[in-house]
């Protein structure tokens, strides 16, 4: 795969590295906007709510934008919408900026902090809440570009619910039209693994597709004493717990990073009871685009194939997910120019290809795009947070960076 680095620049760091440096395209935020979407985002950090049910966090958005003199359309889902920035010409295609608005069923177990999440057992642990309010604040300073005659295309905003719900709001959104006259699209995802202020970029596949796997077994339990006269699930099941991911290994290509990984196993009640039910579910994450496609057929017959040896019989329920985000180059290169444009060269770094799955791949089926992964690390901090754990947090800074990075890429893109 072309690295990224060889369709950009080459420029070592210096030594003691690089401060931000003074942007030469309009777009940066005044201290007053910067302070409104911290409390933006505070606001939706502390009002989490799960996909397809984000009404009050679509009300906010919606009122925010009206505010600014924009139209925004909700989306006939009910939640989420979308709201062009600057009059559309109906030939020229628009860049869209896609955010997720949705959160995660888990509790905030965040302390000290005046925005935690008001609502048990839900949290803003993905950073949606951070994505949402980039694109939001990106879009208020796009508005205030395009009255001032600044701005030289329109923009789509796109406000995607249900992100964390298989298969994903994505094919939802696309129904309700908003890829109708956009011919790029580019987003950012929190990573906690990079330092805030800066971004990973990397061309071809950066996340995973992701399926989930749910398995039932049944067969003759009986008493513990006679084996032999039962089918014996709590083996079956055991069986296909650790042999159907090591056949699969032996099936597709190494390179194509088929896995399947079990998160549940039930079956049982007794010590001396063989049961007649077990139930496994898991999911299958794999690298590549083409062995994905062909996962649902390898993965019964890895299922089947084993537990019809232990004389158990299947219910299999694969239910498909989304395939991997593979990044354009053209809208990497134009990710890495308005980075380089606002912050400089050394505020870009490589970044490898993750297991986690995105349904922001769903819009690159139909138009080319690209994600970034937008660094949310405090500096100096060694806490070693990850996503989707209830102690998530961001240096809000972050939002700044995303938000100049969307409005250098909206300049730029016209230009390229």
């Amino acid at each position: 795969m072309k690295s990224r680095a060889s369709l950009v620049h080459a420029d070592g760091e210096p030594a003691g590295g690089s401060p931000a440096r003074a942007a030469s395209l309009p777009g940066t935020l005044s201290e007053e906007l910067r302070a409104e979407l911290i409390a933006f985002r505070r606001d939706l950090h502390m009002h989490p709510e799960l996909g397809n049910q984000e009404f009050r966090t679509t009300a906010a958005i919606k009122a925010r934008l009206e505010q600014a003199g924009l139209a925004p359309r909700v989306l006939s889902t009910g939640t989420g919408l979308m709201c062009d920035v600057g009059e559309w010409d109906g030939e020229t295609p628009m860049l869209a900026l896609r955010a997720d608005i949705d959160a995660l069923p888990i509790p905030d177990v965040k302390t000290g902090v005046p925005y935690r999440s008001t609502v048990p057992d839900r949290a803003h642990a993905c950073g949606h809440d951070v994505h949402t309010t980039t694109v939001l604040g990106a879009g208020l300073v796009l508005a205030e570009l395009d009255r001032r005659g600044a701005l030289p295309h329109a923009v789509r905003l796109i406000f995607q619910p249900a992100e964390e719900v298989l298969p994903g709001g994505a094919p939802d959104a696309i129904e309700s039209g908003v890829l109708e006259g956009v011919g790029r699209i580019i987003g950012v995802h929190c990573d906690p693994k990079v330092d805030v202020g800066k971004i990973g970029l990397r061309i071809g596949a950066i996340t995973s597709a992701c399926d989930r796997l749910e398995v039932a077994l049944d067969g003759a339990g009986g008493h513990t004493a006679r084996p032999h006269l039962t089918t014996d699930l709590v083996t079956a099941a055991a069986r296909v717990a650790v042999d159907v991911p090591a056949l699969l290994a032996r099936r597709v290509d190494a390179r194509s990073g088929l896995a399947v990984t079990w998160g549940r196993l039930h079956t049982g009640h007794a010590c001396n009871v063989i049961p007649q039910h077990a139930e496994l579910s898991g999911t299958v994450r794999c690298l590549d685009l083409k062995a994905w496609r062909e996962a649902p057929d390898l993965v019964h017959a890895a299922v089947d194939e084993v537990a019809t040896t232990h004389g158990a019989k299947t219910v299999i329920n694969y239910v498909r997910g989304v395939p991997p985000v593979v990044n354009d180059a053209a809208s990497i290169g134009l990710l890495d120019a308005a980075m380089t444009e606002r912050r400089g060269p050394y505020a870009i770094e490589d970044t490898e290809q993750s297991l986690g799955g995105e349904d922001f791949s769903w819009y690159l089926e139909h138009v080319p795009g690209a994600m970034a992964r937008l660094g949310v690390r405090a500096h100096g901090d060694t806490r070693g947070l990850d996503l989707h754990r209830g102690d998530f947090d961001v240096d809000e800074e972050a939002i700044t960076v995303g938000v100049e990075l969307f409005t250098a890429a909206a300049l730029l893109n016209g230009a390229r």
